[in-house]
């Protein structure tokens, strides 16, 4: 059994440069890896291109790495809670590419799986398809979308083995499925730490083969953007 344990969080980022191109696995702040954002914080690495569904909020997730200016360019689906995010973005400041939501999912998807590239209508007649191939499939026009390059895939898991498996926990699911094994290194961080052989086979959603570092978070905060309860 090939071990993918790595001792901490600054032994996982290793390797991690200024001007690669990261994936970060999560939807919002649901399932985003705490601890290795705030890792690449103190790293101070910057000119980071990051594909992540969008950068989190001001003070959390994403949005600690664009106060301090570390990240060059989003690509992403939704700009949504964070008001810096939105401004770097309107004053120029931030790159940023904007994807249809499906496509970027799929995009990852077909980086993990070797495929280069995929035909989606998503897009079509829009500047989406701009400087684009498009062809026409069954009298539906469609437009041709490469499958992402990336240096680092960063995921959160809620379990995970020595070996790699990783399991999720409820919607916390969402990019970090698709992010993992779509990088040439990918590094998962979870809630959870256990022996290989521990996590029933029929429980895994992505197997060890996927990820090449794992380890264990120090603390998980879990925020969540906007809380909305019942008045008593």
């Amino acid at each position: 059994m090939i071990s993918r344990k790595v001792n901490n969080v600054q032994e996982a980022l290793e390797g991690i440069q200024d001007g690669q191109t990261i994936m970060l696995g999560g939807f919002g702040l649901c399932g985003i890896p705490e601890n290795s954002i705030a890792a690449l914080v103190e790293k101070n690495v910057t000119n980071l291109t990051c594909i992540s569904n969008n950068a989190g909020v001001d003070d959390f997730g994403l949005g600690l790495l664009l106060q301090k200016r570390q990240i060059k360019k989003m690509i992403s689906s939704y700009v949504g809670e964070n008001a810096e995010f939105e401004r770097q973005m309107l004053s120029g400041e931030l790159d940023v590419e904007l994807t249809p939501q499906g496509t970027l999912a799929e995009k990852c998807r077909a980086a993990q799986a070797g495929i280069p590239a995929f035909f989606t209508p998503a897009g079509f007649g829009t500047e989406v398809a701009e400087g684009k191939e498009t062809r026409e499939f069954n009298g539906k026009m469609h437009v041709m979308e490469l499958a992402y390059k990336a240096d680092f895939s960063i995921v959160k898991a809620w379990k995970g083995d020595d070996a790699g498996n990783l399991i999720f926990k409820g919607t916390a699911r969402n990019f970090n499925a698709c992010m993992a094994g779509a990088a040439k290194i990918t590094i998962a961080e979870v809630e959870e730490l256990v022996p290989a052989g521990t996590l029933n086979p029929n429980e895994i959603h992505i197997p060890g083969i996927m990820v090449n570092r794992i380890f264990q978070g120090d603390k998980f905060e879990k925020r969540i953007e906007q809380r909305t309860v019942r008045q008593k």
